[in-house]
């Protein structure tokens, strides 16, 4: 275990440093020393490198070159196997599967300077490992089918040297013998029905594949955690998801919706969508060691929840007559028989959501009997179901909360016992930590906080509101906790609320109220950055609140164009904070001040101090006296607007801006700055300092650049980075190379992760569709249309934010056309793959998004278009298309293609008139 979170940190390292030679020397003398087996670090290089943030060639290279010179030294000493000769088969062929997948990885790397070396040392690893294969006779069918999908994969589509080709093959040969002939005529016999069906040689509206995890995977990447650019931080990558915005895991009739519309698109049973419902999240998890104490909160914590839910919703609609609790038992039960995705489970949690310190609470228990317990919990299957599946289910209490065990105390009270006027925030992390281990309680804590918010509102409980804003603002956990659970919506919404009603005039102590109010205000700016909210109006019961007026906060205004009870309250703050003969700020101008018009004013007066200062019409001692309000609690709610203009007013005038850089000097390095004022400014503060960095600059002003940036990168989470393009360029990777990730892991039987918005980002919206018909065609060209056909209508049929265009119609009307017209340029065997892939990506896309409509009608009751437009009328206009282009051999065979199944032309019958 140590040994493998050492080699695992070094490994880390790797993704800052890559091919750093500090690195590959500890490396090595770890292995020597005998801290570091070599076995332990083979298998988590080989795991790590599936990652594509470790795929650097020069990185690559270091880490196999370590490898094979320890292997060298070792076989003249007879020690330090690759792989424990005492290792069971199962996970040396787990270990030669991670092998396989390192050396296609190579073989899909840009061609460089060393990628002949690097290619060379991986194959001679791979060889090296696959010497440990001789027998594999306890593996399952399954997993040698998994293996030798692989390896013929691999002998099709590279070109290896002669040796290592050889023994790729004698090891294909080895699995065939172990899965047996009758085992391959199966499975080649399903692949080819399910080709035949994807290329319309069937209906195209065919049942779909019954062991497909890229759908479902697809949608709980999309539901979780999925690799993109945190708004708080443009310049890193960080992990953020849709799981707070309309369809997010926290909102169950949004999940529901759309788990609807995709279990009446799959044509599954109940039995086969709940299996691959599961297991798809299982897979995730294990594919994320880094996030996977928050997959563990989703699976144990969320997902009965939601398959609770969708069972309700499908069980009252009378037209799915199923049984959907037999369904679920049999999903349970083909699940748990996966025993080598649950060790995996189990194993990347103990790697990556463990703690040294072993106590009563956080005693490693098993993920899935947790799992089954929120089942039998609400009541999905009985007890005697679990202990089928789990005989140990009874004798481990359900929750790992030993305080409310001691006390026989309900969990809510508990709850409202923590949350007290004296808390301390440091003690809340203790507890906090606790709640986050026991994922069995998350539902309740999310509940919680949201009736908290809504009875603190009403009550108009300033004091409480602020401590529990602060406390989710300040501690990451509870707000991933409650986003799972609840609307981040109806939060905001609640705190929005507050504070456009606050008044402040009948308040007693107006000084503590305003640093409670300001708590709020810190809320509301981090929770929109951080779920990267893009809108600013939030509607509950009919009523819609605006969140725009924190955008005026950044900016610095005029005096003259300021209305006049702006200006009176800008005249009366200018004098109470800058004027030498002030007796400070007095309750008087709290009561009479809206917080919004505090945010809005704090710019233009430090704006307007700093001009003062520089005509001399104010002593400097006045002005850094007048900064010193701003870095305690009572104003340091404003700093957000207040340094982001600093920020701006410096960069426009350099160095004769000396003032400024000293007053956000002061601000930035204040102990008392909240940390979430420092993480929302950190792009502009350390694109600043890049600029002040040099050394000839900083010695002309009295800045200390590292200080600063210490202090950012310790609020935010960003790490400090010798090259200030690298982390541009990280995040500038090709959305081409994202998507052809999405098909090496559906190859490769993982769960896919695609983040969509983020490629918009970086190019076009036809761009990107068009990228994407270029791997789709690729992928098609070898056999894999059922992945084609699931990736494309994930892309195209998923609900998006509501700044992404709709790509639906963008895709149908806008890029299919010239994609046609190419098509009818290609030669004849291209042309039919084309217009097989056609086929079924219109029909696959087009019966989704009718039954993305249907769903929402189902849940929601209402027709409203998620996409753009509505299927039918895409569907109308695609087909007129179509039938208008009589010279155009592609759109003819698609039209005849699409008429020729039923159940297609059953839900859009304008084709017909088309042929």
């Amino acid at each position: 275990m140590v040994a493998s979170h050492l080699s695992n940190s070094v490994l880390v390292l790797y993704r800052s440093y890559p091919g750093n030679p500090g690195l590959k020397e500890y490396l090595e003398c770890a292995i020597e020393d005998g801290i570091l087996p070599l076995s332990t670090f083979v298998s988590t290089l080989l795991q790590a490198a599936r990652s594509p943030e470790l795929d650097t060639p020069t990185t690559l290279d270091h880490l196999c070159q370590i490898a094979l010179e320890v292997q060298k030294r070792s076989d003249s000493q007879g020690a330090n196997s690759l792989i424990p000769y005492s290792e069971s088969q199962i996970v040396i062929l787990q270990t030669i599967q991670d092998g396989l997948a390192l050396l296609r990885t190579v073989h899909t790397l840009p061609i460089s300077q060393h990628h002949n070396e690097l290619a060379s040392r991986t194959e001679e690893l791979v060889r090296h490992l696959l010497c440990f294969a001789s027998d594999l006779s306890q593996v399952s069918v399954a997993q040698a089918c998994v293996s030798f999908t692989d390896v013929n994969d691999l002998l099709n589509n590279f070109r290896f040297n002669l040796e290592t080709r050889q023994m790729l093959e004698s090891f294909s040969i080895l699995l065939g013998l172990l899965i047996g002939d009758d085992a391959k005529v199966a499975r080649e016999a399903q692949m080819m029905q399910s080709l035949q069906l994807a290329l319309g040689k069937g209906d195209t509206g065919g049942p779909a594949s019954d062991t497909d995890v890229i759908t479902l995977g697809l949608v709980h990447h999309y539901l979780v955690v999925i690799l993109c650019i945190d708004i708080l931080l443009r310049s890193q990558m960080s992990k953020v998801s849709h799981r707070a915005h309309e369809f997010g895991a926290g909102n169950t009739p949004g999940v529901v919706t759309l788990l609807v519309y995709i279990f009446r698109w799959s044509s599954w049973t109940p039995t086969v969508f709940y299996t691959q419902l599961i297991l798809s999240a299982f897979i995730g998890l294990t594919q994320h060691p880094t996030d996977c104490t928050i997959w563990k909160a989703f699976i144990v914590g969320r997902l009965p929840n939601l398959i609770s839910a969708f069972e309700a919703v499908v069980s009252a609609d009378h037209a799915m007559v199923s049984d959907w609790r037999g369904g679920l038992r049999s999903g349970l039960v083909s699940v748990f028989q996966q025993h080598d995705v649950i060790i995996q489970c189990d194993h990347t949690l103990s790697e990556g959501g463990g703690s040294n310190i072993i106590t009563e609470e956080n005693m490693p228990s098993s993920f899935t009997r947790e799992f089954l317990q929120q089942f039998v919990k609400l009541e999905l299957i009985d007890k005697n179901m679990g202990a089928q599946l789990d005989p140990s289910i009874s004798k481990e209490n359900m929750s790992k909360l030993s305080d409310t065990h001691d006390t026989s105390m309900d969990f809510s009270l508990y709850l409202e016992s923590r949350l007290t006027p004296d808390m301390v925030m440091n003690d809340a992390q203790s507890w906090l930590d606790r709640i986050w281990r026991d994922a069995g309680s998350h539902t309740t804590f999310g509940n919680f906080v949201l009736k908290k918010f809504s009875s603190l509102v009403a009550a108009v409980e300033v004091e409480s509101l602020g401590q529990l804003c602060k406390l989710l603002y300040t501690h990451a956990i509870a707000l991933d906790i409650v986003a799972l659970h609840v609307k981040i919506s109806d939060l905001l919404f609640h705190a929005l609320l507050f504070l456009d009603s606050y008044d402040c005039e009948t308040i007693g102590d107006p000084q503590t109220a305003v640093s409670h109010l300001g708590d709020v205000v810190l809320f509301v700016q981090y929770t929109l950055a951080h779920f990267q909210f893009d809108t600013t109006t939030f509607t509950k019961d009919g009523r819609s609140i605006s969140a725009a007026f924190l955008k005026s906060a950044f900016t610095v205004y005029p005096v003259e164009i300021l209305p006049p009870d702006e200006l009176l309250s800008f005249n009366g703050w200018f004098k109470a904070i800058f004027d030498s003969s002030s007796e400070g700020i007095e309750d008087t101008i709290l009561r009479s001040t809206q917080p919004k018009t505090l945010l809005r004013i704090s710019a233009t007066l430090f704006s307007q101090a700093i001009k003062a200062a520089s005509a001399q019409k104010i002593d400097k001692d006045v002005l850094f006296n007048g900064v010193s309000y701003f870095t305690g609690p009572l104003l340091n709610w404003t700093l957000v607007g207040v340094i982001k203009a600093l920020s701006q007013e410096i960069l426009l005038k350099g160095l004769s801006a000396h003032i400024h850089i000293e007053i956000l000097q002061t601000l930035v390095l204040s102990s008392s700055c909240p940390q979430p004022v420092l993480a929302l400014c950190s792009p502009q503060i350390l694109r600043l300092l890049s600029e002040l960095g040099n050394g000839a600059t900083t010695s002309m002003i009295d800045i200390d650049v590292w200080a600063m940036q210490r202090a950012v990168r310790n609020a935010s989470g960003s790490k400090a980075d010798n090259d200030p393009n690298s982390r541009v360029q990280i995040w500038q990777q090709d959305p081409q190379r994202a998507l052809q990730n999405v098909f090496l892991q559906a190859r490769s039987h993982k769960t896919p992760v695609l983040d969509v918005e983020r490629c918009l980002r970086m190019i076009p919206v036809t761009k990107f569709l068009q990228i994407m018909w270029m791997e789709l065609f690729e992928s098609a060209k070898l056999g894999e249309m059922e992945s084609c056909k699931r990736i494309a209508t994930f892309v195209l049929t998923m609900p998006r934010c509501s700044n992404v265009p709709p790509l639906l119609p963008i895709f149908m009307h806008l890029v299919l056309p010239s994609l046609i017209a190419a098509a009818d340029r290609q030669q004849a065997q291209e042309q039919n793959i084309s217009v097989e892939l056609f086929v079924a990506v219109i029909s696959s896309v087009l019966s989704a998004a009718l039954h993305l409509e249907c769903a929402m009608a189902t849940v929601y009751g209402n027709d409203r278009v998620l996409l753009g437009q509505a299927s039918s009328a895409v569907a109308r206009r695609l087909a007129a298309d179509l039938g208008s282009k009589r010279r155009s051999p592609t759109s003819q065979d698609i039209v005849q293609r699409l008429v020729a199944s039923q159940s297609f032309t059953a839900n859009f019958p304008m084709f017909i008139a088309e042929l």
